[in-house]
């Protein structure tokens, strides 16, 4: 009998897609760091949200394969999770850093370290995605959400 994997979750196990807003406002420059630090720390591959908006149906379509597609947002407009979702492809985990706690200043678009890891942790932790898999209710296929062998 063949053993099985343990429990992974927290880990990459993943195929992900981060899209960030990156606007001109403090918030979306967060949005952007923030998916950069997560493509650095192994949580998905960050990629460009304006080629996505332009119609590149090569990207569109690598989206619609992967596991998971990450929409951040700078505010309540949702710009990114528009523009994945006018491209036919569905948003599995969706943060905007506005709701937060991050105040948006448009005329500023400084911010801190600790605004980014904000961003960063609530997105490790699961922030965002539909409420059966980040309150660690067992999705419909079975497990935690995460992809390993929960029980």
């Amino acid at each position: 009998m063949a053993e099985q994997a343990p429990c992974t979750c927290g880990s990459n196990e993943k195929n992900r897609l981060i899209f960030p807003c990156s606007g001109q406002a403090n918030t979306g420059q967060i949005s952007n760091a923030a998916a950069i630090q997560l493509s650095d720390e192994g949580y998905g591959s960050f990629v460009c949200t304006a080629l996505l908006a332009s119609g590149s149906e090569s990207l569109a379509g690598k989206a619609k394969e992967v596991e998971e597609v990450v929409a951040i947002d700078g505010c309540g407009i949702h710009c990114a999770r528009k523009i994945i979702e006018q491209a036919g492809v569905p948003v599995h985990q969706h943060l905007v850093v506005t709701d937060l706690g991050i105040e948006k200043k448009n005329n500023d678009r400084s911010f801190t370290p600790e605004q980014v890891e904000e961003i960063v942790f609530a997105a490790w932790r699961g922030e965002g995605k539909p409420e059966e898999i980040s309150a660690g209710k067992k999705s419909p296929s079975g497990g935690c959400g995460c992809g390993g062998n929960c029980s």
